[in-house]
């Protein structure tokens, strides 16, 4: 969207991540420290920087900490002026909510209960600071976007729209996330470009031409092409190579892709000639 000269607001969870959001989780999510919150928040603008653009002049993106207003509430002030505006009935009839007050053995405890109010003071925050109308997120995102758009309207009396997006899963139906099992870092030190082009390189062949669409900048026309050549000749994994290209060096740049696959290259004549 920035490429089509909308400004990209990215918002740092600095705050609302020592609460943790319920949605999707079958448990209470383990709390960050106040520390650990922080050091998340500094190290998330460098990998930003690998997919928005923060010095073009014409329409550079923001990155705004939530910690900035919300370290700074009165709890009294709050339940007056925002909490006021939530319907409790509303809150527990949305379906993360729900399955979470079914399971005798978790529950749901009110620290996360509030995260949707969090959630959409932000969005009116937002609306006020930089003018901000659509937000953007996963499907499981929907009730606390809306919740936030309603917010816009009563509070501000103005007009804000969400737009979500599916969950990415693979094949066997696990969805992508920070929290889940087997996936990626975008930090080298957590997972090294290496181990990142491979992750992509053994991409299942159903989810392939999925992912390139997903997270390639490549034509549809292109994406046909790669699509018809690995149906050709899947033994080459000529889509997966590409995916992984692709990936690499947006994410670990050209230096990260040439190390990754200099890896590759030698740890394959490792196994051939041994």
């Amino acid at each position: 969207m920035q490429r089509h000269g909308h400004t990209p607001i990215a918002l740092v969870g600095g705050g609302t991540g020592l609460i943790g959001d319920p949605s999707g989780k079958t448990a209470e999510r383990q709390l960050l420290t106040k520390e650990i919150a922080a050091e998340n928040a500094e190290g998330i603008r460098a990998q930003l920087a690998h997919f928005l653009d923060f010095d073009v002049k014409s329409n550079p993106a923001i990155m705004r900490n939530n910690l900035d207003w919300l370290g700074q509430l009165s709890l009294v002030d709050f339940l007056r002026d925002i909490g006021k505006h939530f319907s409790v009935n509303q809150l527990i009839a949305k379906e993360s909510v729900k399955r979470r007050l079914e399971n005798e053995e978790t529950g749901l405890s009110y620290t996360e209960f509030s995260y949707a109010l969090l959630q959409s003071y932000d969005f009116l925050k937002l609306y006020r600071r930089d003018q901000c109308t659509v937000q953007l997120g996963g499907s499981d995102q929907w009730g606390n976007i809306t919740a936030g758009t309603d917010l816009v309207r009563r509070v501000a009396g103005g007009k804000a729209f969400g737009v979500v997006s599916p969950l990415l899963t693979n094949s066997s139906g696990t969805k992508f996330g920070k929290t889940e099992a087997g996936n990626v870092w975008l930090d080298p030190e957590l997972t090294s470009p290496f181990a990142f082009y491979q992750f992509w390189v053994n991409t299942d062949d159903r989810d392939v031409m999925g992912f390139l669409r997903c997270f390639s900048l490549l034509s549809q026309s292109e994406i046909g092409e790669l699509e018809q050549a690995t149906q050709a000749e899947p033994e080459k994994r000529i889509a997966q190579k590409a995916l992984a290209d692709e990936v690499t060096h947006r994410v670990h740049g050209e230096t990260g892709l040439a190390s990754a696959r200099k890896a590759t290259r030698l740890f394959l004549e490792g196994i051939y000639q041994g």
